[in-house]
Formats: structure tokens, C-alpha cells, sequence
């Protein structure tokens, strides 16, 4: 059940809070004794930091991972007493803006950790911090040639609190990745160089992956919303997002018209055309459209599958409503675009992409609903 939009909107975005909860308890559930996180980045993977900080606290989350410094801010302004860690690590001199919203940043080189441990003792105050060793993704965090040099500076550690000491899993989503051991051993090698502390490795992927990944925390991210964290094999997660679209316009058109730019599309009978105004601009992505020979991405009027003919333009797109009863096809109709028929991951199949920005890339011009 969905929020009524306002009369003046064109899309519908329905954040399910209770789905979401749910998801975090299931997951919460498989971590066993870790301690389960949550990754609320990109606002939330898209669908409203603030809402879904208040949602998992609810639940008993206490610890939150974003990118960002302006991230963290965001969260401290909704929960002032939960702990937050800035994935992206310590800018140069921005150990005083971490320290006046009491963020944690996750340190990735040698020089951070000089940095922020220097910072600590101008202050005379062990403030927390987490170590990111990478184990093979390559990106950011100690390469394993650094840990040791990293280990060797102990004015530097011993100025700040060394609260988690983390990795990241490059094929998680592949149960059977040969990498995914290969990481997870020489994680366990790597921190042992390192002072004592809480380690983490399990992303959304790894906390399926079972307890060997799971450590003293994990961090799911797109699991909680619904996305899918395997490659293969069921989505156990609840959806937690719908998205829904204003019909603007009901016409006929008859057997060898076009539709939409560069006339894309040809209809080989007559049948009905509904305009709804969300486009790429929105976040619904121009690959979805159809075109002659190659059948696009579907949308739903109630349990009526209705396809997308021509092309995703900025704000509209186009669907074939022929097959459907005029009085569910009618101006002002509501349009599923993701729900329970059509699934993030179904999209993200169909736009050769991941769950992940399709989430992310929904648009602001949505009335924006949360229900649960």
C-alpha cells in the first residue's frame, strides 16, 4: 500500500521504512554475534539518510558508514549519539571538522595515520579512528608493504583510539570467488600486525557469505534496500522502494506511426499511448526504451504489464496501454515503475547495470513518500 501522491505530482517515490527494518533485523540475524552496522551513503543508496538513520536506530543500530564528511554531518543533525565513519578517510587538515561532529574517519595511508594521530595530540585527546587495509580491491585503504611501516608508528597510534580495523571484499556477490578467501586470509594476517581492535570485512555480500567473513562487524549497504547482494540465487531482502508514474496523457495511434525521438518505434497495430512525465532526468535510464526489433523495459497498471515504446527522453516516456481497461488507463493514473512487479534488480538487469545505481539515481522531482 502506497501513500496518494498530491495532485501536482508527476512521480511517486514510496520509501517502506518496515521493509527496510525488516531487512536490517534478517540481516542483523545471519551476523550472529558481529555486531551489524549499517552503510546509509549517497543518502541513504537514494532513498533518504535522515528517514532511514531513524528507522535503524529504532532497531538498535548505533554505527553508520557514509563517504563523506558532509555525509557525516547529515547524520549527526538526525542522531547526535550514534558513532559514524567517513569511508573516503582524512582530507589534509580536516582533523578539526571530524572532530567537531565527533565523525571517525577511516584511515587508508601512513600518512593519514600520522596526521590524525598528530592532530589527536595537539589536542591531548585519543579520539577514535578506523585502519582500512586493502587486501586486493586496489582502491583506497594500507597496501599490505605499508602495514608494517604503518604498525612502526607508534607515537602516531598511540595518540588516537584505533576503534576498527577494516577491508573490503572485491567479489563478494560471487559465493564461490577464489578471491574472496584469498582476501579474507590475508585480512586476518594483515590486522595481526596491527594494535588490537574490532575488524570488519563483510559488506552485504558478506554477510552471506557466512560467519568465517563476518568478524566483530558487518556493514550491509545495499541489502538493506532491497537490492540484491548475490549474483545468483533468490533476493531474500524485502523491497523497500517504489516508484510510480503520473499518466499525462492518453492518445490513439494507429498501425505504422512512430512514437518519440529519431521515431525509434513503429506500432504494427492500432492501440493506445500513455505519456508519463519521467524521463532520464529522473533517473530512469534512456537504455530502458524500446525500439524497433528490441523490446525495452515493462512498467505495471495493476497486474497489467505495460511496455515502454520509443525512447526515454529527459522527462517523459511512452507506454503501450492498449491491452489494458480505459478506466485504469486514464489521465491522471498512477504507472508502477519499480514495486513488486518490477524489482530494482530487474531494472538494473535490463539497464546493464547493478541495483546500486539505479537506486542512487533517483531523481529529486519525486513527491517523496515513506510509509512503515
Amino acid at each position: 500500500m502506497t501513500a496518494p501522491a498530491s495532485a501536482e505530482a508527476s512521480g511517486l517515490l514510496t520509501v517502506d521504512l518496515g521493509a527496510l527494518r525488516d531487512n536490517y533485523r534478517q540481516l542483523k540475524a545471519k551476523a550472529g554475534a558481529a555486531r551489524c552496522a549499517a552503510v546509509i551513503k549517497a543518502d541513504a543508496y537514494g532513498t533518504g539518510a535522515p528517514q532511514v538513520v531513524q528507522a535503524l536506530t529504532a532497531e538498535g543500530c548505533d554505527t553508520f558508514f557514509v563517504a563523506t564528511l558532509g555525509e557525516a554531518r547529515a547524520v549527526r543533525a538526525t542522531a547526535a549519539d550514534v558513532t559514524v565513519y567517513v569511508l573516503d578517510g582524512l582530507f589534509p587538515e580536516a582533523g578539526p571538522a571530524f572532530a567537531e561532529i565527533g565523525a571517525r574517519p577511516v584511515l587508508g595511508s601512513v600518512p593519514e595515520i600520522r596526521e590524525w594521530g598528530a592532530f589527536c595530540a595537539s589536542r591531548n585527546e585519543a579520539l577514535p579512528a578506523a585502519i582500512h587495509i586493502d587486501t586486493g580491491m586496489n582502491r583506497l585503504g594500507l597496501p599490505p608493504a605499508d602495514v608494517a611501516e604503518a604498525a612502526a608508528e607508534s607515537d602516531a597510534l598511540g595518540a588516537f583510539e584505533l576503534a576498527l580495523v577494516m577491508s573490503h571484499l572485491a567479489c563478494g556477490d560471487e559465493p564461490d570467488h577464489p578471491k574472496n578467501e584469498a582476501q579474507r586470509q590475508a585480512f586476518d594476517t594483515l590486522r595481526a600486525k596491527l594494535p588490537a581492535a574490532p575488524a570488519s570485512l563483510a559488506n552485504s555480500a558478506g554477510v552471506m557469505l557466512g560467519p568465517a567473513y563476518h568478524h566483530d562487524l558487518v556493514r550491509p549497504g545495499v541489502a538493506l534496500y532491497g537490492g540484491r547482494a548475490l549474483v545468483e540465487g533468490p533476493n531474500p531482502m524485502k523491497q523497500v522502494v517504489r516508484l510510480e508514474g503520473r499518466i499525462a496523457q492518453i492518445r490513439e495511434v494507429e498501425a505504422g506511426e512512430t512514437v518519440g525521438y529519431g521515431a525509434t518505434w513503429t506500432f504494427d497495430a492500432p492501440t493506445r499511448v500513455a505519456t508519463v512525465p519521467i524521463g532520464y532526468a529522473d533517473g530512469y535510464f534512456r537504455i530502458l526504451g524500446s525500439r524497433d526489433g528490441h523490446r525495452g523495459a515493462v512498467a505495471y497498471i495493476g497486474d497489467h504489464e505495460v511496455p515502454i515504446v520509443g525512447r526515454v527522453s529527459m522527462d517523459l516516456i511512452t507506454l503501450d496501454v492498449g491491452a489494458v481497461p480505459e478506466e485504469r488507463a486514464r489521465r491522471g493514473a498512477m504507472v508502477e515503475l519499480l514495486g513488486p512487479h518490477v524489482t530494482v534488480d530487474d531494472v538494473a538487469a535490463l539497464a546493464q547495470t547493478i541495483g546500486y545505481e539505479v537506486l542512487t539515481s533517483l531523481g529529486r522531482r519525486y513527491q517523496r513518500t515513506y510509509i512503515g
